[in-house]
């Protein structure tokens, strides 16, 4: 049985050891407001402090996973990242206890971000990832460009930042982005069983492998994070993110600011 957050838009359920997660906001594909990433970054903190609790599976509600920063919101002026941890309280602040994505539909923009923050994804056969913050005149701004860089080769990476495309849960399989493709409607099933299997293993050494992982990748540090907030707080304040945002609320194409000499 689910108990959801104050707002409705977090449920979590617990089985054993593992905890579920589930973004609920089906209405806008659980696109991120700053409610929704209060009520997530909630809910991870008081999974990361409970003892009982020794896995995470996060997943969305209505057929998709998370479809990103919810661009009415942005116009309206909120700022979608909690608390220091960016989206969710997990872009920019891992748990120490491992968490699964479990994608169907769309994981776009911010959603993609928050699945490459997690450690492991299983995707349905029908999921869709991808970052296209610039065909809003945004920037990816969560971590999904380093990880892109990290985890990718550059021109694979490149390709996917600049042209905003999606990929399949096949092309993101094939570039070990992907930990399994199942079949539609079995992401979540899939990580279950996959969280129980690491469920059996000692809570501690499994956080304390995790530790080790994450101190091995090329994490970005204070600089880069500096480096990256400065130009998306310009990105964010810039015309091109203003048209972005009105033209997807009124459905139309955006009419582009030229660039100018730095």
């Amino acid at each position: 049985m689910s108990t959801p957050s104050a707002d409705g838009c977090v449920l979590t359920a617990v089985d054993g050891p593992v905890l579920t997660i589930t973004l609920n906001r089906p209405h806008v594909r659980n696109a991120i407001d700053a409610a929704l990433s209060r009520a997530a970054a909630a809910a991870f903190r008081d999974f990361d402090d409970d003892p009982g609790l020794s896995i995470a599976v996060l997943t969305g509600a209505g057929g998709h996973f998370c479809a990103g920063m919810d661009l009415k919101a942005f116009s309206r002026g909120e700022a979608v990242g909690a608390e220091g941890g960016g989206l969710l309280g997990l872009t920019r602040q891992p748990t120490r206890k491992p968490v699964i994505a479990a994608v169907e539909g769309y994981a776009l923009a911010g959603g993609f971000e928050v699945a490459l923050a997690c450690d492991m994804v299983v995707a349905a056969e029908g999921a869709r990832f991808g970052i296209p913050e610039v065909s809003r005149g945004l920037m990816a701004g969560s971590g999904g460009l380093v990880a892109l860089a990290t985890h990718l080769p550059r021109a694979v990476a490149a390709e996917i930042a600049f042209t905003g495309r999606q990929l399949s849960a096949q092309e993101a399989a094939r570039w070990g982005l992907v930990n399994a493709v199942v079949a539609d409607g079995g992401a979540v099933a899939r990580a279950r069983e996959l969280a129980a299997e690491i469920a059996a293993n000692s809570p501690s050494a499994v956080a304390a492998s995790k530790s080790v992982l994450l101190a091995a990748l090329p994490m970005p540090g204070d600089a880069l994070w500096s480096h990256q907030d400065a130009l998306l707080e310009q990105v964010l304040a810039s015309a091109d993110a203003r048209e972005g945002a009105l033209a997807f609320v009124e459905k139309r194409a955006p009419v582009w600011a030229p660039l100018t000499a730095p």
